[in-house]
């Protein structure tokens, strides 16, 4: 019969190891979210890749969980595998940063190495073969981490019984038990906390949690683990590198992704929602600097041409407007949209957009190193958010357009100002429910219009977007395109409830009314006009719907294969929505 005071040592060492199986399976959790967004965020398509990593992830630590029986020592095998883990969860953010960075700088390297043109660097061979290494690699250093991960278990559930002496029952549903609590507190504390922090910082102070567990665990049972010193000293290594990389890992990863950009970086952060990053360059001493916009890697705009793009997502919309009184904008979280539609003298505008953050960047004046650096861009949006008629909406617009619906809210005109439907979460955004809303909420003589992607690049999105917009009960739906050269030929979807459309309407004005310093009464109407046969395949193209998510895997298709990533297979041959 166990002695008293062997039962109470063995449920100190019980206390200790599931409190470590715990911890160890949030920082588990938080490796697998973090590698996830991280992966998402320079690859692209965010939701598709975290679905991906996490799958992934979860194989690996299945696999781990077998490894785990070749240890002859579960003792020397957990010391060591925490000193493992948190090395790799350390610089594995850096690791995802360099390999695309270096992706991005080898055509470069090989121009100018075999003195190519600097307009013509190569494409195909090793060039292709480091882009698929660099796309490859999250998830490569996903089912590593994973693999590790998954040993945790079997090992702790291995210690318990040694410690005992026997086999235990229940032994590795308790540590199973431990396990899913911590990734619960694990997955909080990524959602409440960590997930507005740079990747980098997320990281380090994860591996700094495995380091501490791993000394702990070799302080209390130093005399069942070999080559002690060693792993000490391992542990000191490894925690100097966790410091250097809490020092200077956002520099180390801003400087790497900065190589991917063809302009100097003068801001870069990650918000909740997304990350984004402002770009300056220097075209002429003589003219202004030229600053460009990217979310989550894609251009969003450029100072040198937004005029452009903004005056036809603005003006043919509120000019087919009989009044202009009260106007509803989603997205547009740069303020440069508002600034067009605040020279129409509105009474009142209501913005909805997700990001707090990235208003607040495009409203306050940031200072970095004793000086403004958003400056140019308070300047070129002239600080439409400042403007007292503005009132800002944050949240999701799936959401806060039911709450503007039930606050009795109609308007003269809707701009719709946001991404590309580049995953799902974007893709309801463009589906025919949003935009049923959005037409209860549009008075009747009133005009929308959605900004829908390249006609040229991303045809069949463009189309679907057309045609989804018209399913949702609109009267006249039209399309038109215009060349914007940062982003090449782009297009909008504009409708109307009631009477003309909005191409009729703008035929019977004599001008514009409002100068927007681009658009004449016969630009805009000539951005109407298409190639021959441009819609001949409307029958095929599906509405976007919340359930199909069509929009969102035209999208997807349409620039993977403009990019030659793959052979699009044909869209089906159906005429069903």
């Amino acid at each position: 019969m166990t002695q008293p005071a062997d039962t109470r040592r063995l449920r100190r060492h019980d206390f200790f190891l599931f409190t470590s199986m715990a911890i160890l399976a949030g920082c588990g959790l938080i490796y697998e979210y973090l590698l996830s967004h991280y992966a998402g965020r320079i690859l692209g398509a965010v939701e598709q890749v975290i679905f991906a990593m996490i799958g992934i992830m979860i194989v690996a630590m299945g696999l781990g969980a077998f490894a785990a029986r070749i240890f002859k020592s579960c003792f020397n095998a957990f010391a060591w595998l925490e000193l493992s883990i948190a090395l790799l969860g350390a610089i594995s953010v850096l690791i995802l940063a360099a390999t695309q960075a270096l992706a991005v700088l080898f055509p470069q390297i090989l121009a100018q190495t075999f003195d190519m043109p600097p307009d013509l660097l190569p494409q195909g061979g090793m060039v292709l073969w480091a882009n698929r290494l660099a796309g490859a690699m999250p998830y490569l250093v996903g089912f590593v981490l994973g693999f590790l991960i998954g040993m945790e278990i079997p090992l702790i559930a291995s210690i318990r019984e040694t410690l005992y002496g026997e086999h235990l029952r229940h032994n590795t549903g308790s540590v199973y038990g431990a396990d899913y609590i911590g990734a619960g507190i694990g997955a909080a504390i990524w959602v409440v906390f960590m997930l507005g922090l740079p990747p980098t910082e997320a990281a380090v102070m994860t591996a700094a949690v495995n380091i501490l567990v791993g000394l702990a665990f070799y302080w209390i049972y130093r005399k069942r683990i070999h080559f002690g010193p060693m792993l000490v000293a391992g542990h000191g290594l490894v925690a100097v590198l966790v410091v250097a990389i809490g020092i200077h890992g956002i520099d180390w990863d801003n400087a790497m992704e900065d190589l991917l950009y063809k302009d100097k970086v003068i801001f870069s952060t990650s918000t909740p929602y997304q990350h984004f990053t402002v770009t300056e360059r220097i075209m002429d001493p003589a003219r202004p600097k030229v600053y460009s916009l990217f979310i989550n890697g894609r251009t969003q705009f450029a100072s040198n041409d937004e005029m452009i793009y903004h005056a036809m997502l603005v003006t043919p919309a509120m000019q087919a407007s009989a009044r202009h009184e009260h106007i509803l904008i989603i997205g547009g979280g740069d303020g440069l949209a508002l600034r067009n539609v605040l020279r129409w003298n509105p009474q009142s505008v209501d913005l909805v957009d997700i990001d707090p953050k990235l208003i607040e960047f495009f409203t306050t004046p940031q200072k970095e190193s004793g000086r403004v650096i958003n400056q140019a861009l308070l300047d070129l949006n002239e600080r439409a958010f400042s403007d007292p008629r503005v009132q800002t909406h944050f949240g999701d617009a799936f959401l806060k357009v039911d709450e503007l619906i039930r606050s009795g809210k109609m308007y003269d005109t809707i701009i719709v100002d946001l991404p590309d439907p580049s995953h799902p979460d974007l893709n309801k955004l463009y589906s025919a429910r949003f935009y049923a809303k959005l037409k209860t909420l549009l008075a009747g003589d009133g005009a929308l219009v959605v900004q829908s992607t390249s006609p040229y690049h991303a045809k069949n999105t463009f189309i679907s977007i057309g045609k989804t917009v018209q399913f949702a009960g609109f009267k006249n739906v039209e399309q038109y395109h215009h060349n914007v050269p940062s982003f090449g030929e782009w297009g909008w979807t504009i409708a109307t409830k009631n009477g003309l459309s909005a191409k009729a309407r703008i035929e019977q004005s004599e001008k514009i009314e409002v100068a927007d310093g681009w658009s004449t009464r016969g630009v805009i109407l000539g951005a109407f006009e298409f190639s021959y046969n441009f819609f001949e395949r409307l029958d095929q193209i599906k509405v976007n719907r919340i359930n199909n998510q069509a929009a969102y895997q035209y999208h997807l298709t349409d620039w993977e294969k403009q990019q030659g990533i793959f052979q699009v297979t044909p869209l089906p041959q159906t005429s069903q929505p």
